[in-house]
């Protein structure tokens, strides 16, 4: 079975973004290095991505080419009158049976790139398998949340911790679903 993966980065006090929806502030964490924390190991590692329809549109308005076309593509949406292009398929209806059956199909892992929302239906149903959250050396005065609404409590077992010279500390976990 493929693992889907939440694989983000916050602020220390758990924003995933600012109140409009920017990351902006993730370039304004200094890395002269230009350490990519792991990213390119990790986006080898998938073949699929999830999120939401909000994180889409603003990943959209960043005005550069969509960064995941050589990925499958999921946005998940209440909007019944989204057309399909050739970078995303839009899910209207039965995310979670979705979610199952992709999970169940051959390919490499699953990211789960967020938003807020979607990470807490889809940690409540218990088909989030690991966690990998890099904090980051910043304090948001607001924003979206991790989990938005009211996530149920998760146990979690850490998998491993790993800390930048940028300042950031990555935590990885596994989801225990019992």
């Amino acid at each position: 079975m493929r693992k889907l993966k939440l694989y983000i980065a916050i602020s220390l006090n758990g924003k995933i973004a600012k109140s409009d929806g920017s990351v902006d502030w993730l370039e304004a964490i200094p890395n002269p290095e230009k350490i990519d924390h792991g990213y390119a190991d990790f986006y080898k590692s998938i073949d699929t991505t999830i999120q939401g329809n909000t994180t889409y549109k603003q990943i959209l308005s960043w005005g550069i080419d969509f960064p995941y076309a050589d990925k499958n593509n999921y946005v998940f949406t209440r909007d019944k009158t989204l057309i399909n292009t050739s970078e995303v398929v839009f899910i209207s209806d039965n995310h979670l049976d979705f979610v199952k059956q992709l999970k169940n199909q051959k390919g490499g892992d699953i990211w789960l790139i967020g938003g807020g929302q979607l990470n807490t239906l889809l940690l409540n149903e218990k088909l989030i398998d690991e966690i990998q959250v890099f904090v980051m050396p910043i304090v948001l005065t607001q924003g979206i949340d991790l989990f938005e609404s009211l996530p149920k409590e998760t146990k979690l077992t850490l998998i491993e911790t790993k800390a930048y010279s940028t300042g950031a500390v990555e935590i990885k976990y596994k989801v225990n679903c019992r």
